[in-house]
């Protein structure tokens, strides 16, 4: 990343994450590229973004397109898509990566890249589960990648159109806890884009805290349509989403993470976010493919490492499998 010319930054992705980090770095004065495509792109051509969050409404003008090499090489590219697109677009992203490029991937659940850095028994290994085969690997080389952790919650009420009801925060890490200035500098572009940012010797631990999170709410709340509030905060619910938390808080420290929160505290701050549904729950809702494998197949997988069992996790992410595969066969046709 080349520290006197401006920075030729694209974001992979016009959902509500890569909208709202769009719209908060034009609003600093950061142009940015997004690459969309169908109705969102002719939105966001025709319309800009419109975001409202805890700042205020903010509308802005972006430059969009379909097409990879119109875009070009480009400095810093945020991946914003869905975990079950990334095999699909990964080789797509080629003319975005040039020798220098740094690629963010913000993507729920256990990034394909976890062992990347690594020293010890799992150095080299590959997450099966969001990597099959290795054609994430073999896709992109993984010295491009710096990792983070997206702490946001967004909705889109159509396309380019976005709510955010809390505070923002993206945490950034090398994969092999460098703290290195390509991640000072996107550190610091971030935060001046009013988001907090954070950068990190210990990537991993703050990724297992949303991986936390999003197992213990997302595929529950598919089972159940509850929202966050509902998810932690009702007896029922709270009861099954505390035996998942406990089953991923062990894997999490059998992987040497540290978690900075008690479970009693995660719960009680998982139902203060509010009438939140999950994004698994917006996207069973819309009918599109699920996050399962990334948020749950693959924690499963690093614990089966580990020679730990995970049964009422199992158990869940079979239920939340079994009403995709069944709303999206009644879906109507498009």
């Amino acid at each position: 990343m080349p520290d006197s010319k401006p920075l030729r930054v694209c974001i992979a992705g016009a959902g509500a994450i890569g909208c709202t980090l769009a719209a908060r770095l034009v609003t600093s004065g950061q142009p940015v590229s997004l690459l969309a495509r169908g109705r969102t792109l002719t939105a966001l051509r025709e319309n800009g973004i419109q975001l409202t969050d805890l700042d205020g409404e903010h509308r802005v003008p972006v430059s969009a397109s379909d097409d990879c090499r119109e875009l070009g090489e480009q400095d810093l590219l945020f991946i914003c898509t869905k975990a079950p697109a990334l095999v699909g677009l990964l080789p797509e992203l080629q003319p975005l990566i040039g020798p220098e490029t740094v690629v963010v991937p913000l993507i729920n659940g256990v990034p394909w890249w976890y062992f990347h850095g690594l020293e010890g028994r799992f150095a080299g290994r590959r997450v099966e589960a969001v990597d099959p085969g290795g054609a994430l690997s073999a896709s992109l080389d993984l010295c491009h990648v710096l990792g983070c952790v997206v702490f946001i919650t967004a909705e889109t009420s159509a396309p380019g159109v976005v709510r955010s009801n809390n505070p923002h925060l993206m945490i950034f890490g090398e994969p092999d806890g460098r703290m290195s200035e390509r991640l000072e500098r996107v550190r610091v572009l971030i935060a001046a884009a009013g988001i907090e940012a954070r950068a990190t010797e210990r990537i991993r631990d703050q990724l297992w805290t949303k991986i936390i999170a999003n197992l213990s709410s997302n595929p529950l709340s598919v089972v159940t349509g509850a929202t966050l509030e509902q998810l932690y905060g009702q007896a029922e619910l709270k009861t099954v989403a505390g035996k998942i938390l406990q089953e991923t808080l062990l894997t999490a420290a059998a992987y040497g993470a540290r978690i900075a929160f008690d479970p009693q505290t995660f719960m009680e701050l998982g139902a203060g976010m509010g009438a939140v549904r999950t994004s698994m729950l917006q996207d069973y809702e819309q009918g599109r493919p699920l996050e399962i494998a990334a948020i749950g197949d693959a924690v499963v997988e690093l614990a089966g490492y580990q020679g730990l069992s995970m049964p009422i996790t199992r158990d869940i992410l079979a239920l939340a499998r079994f009403r995709s595969v069944s709303g999206q066969a009644h879906c109507p046709a498009p």
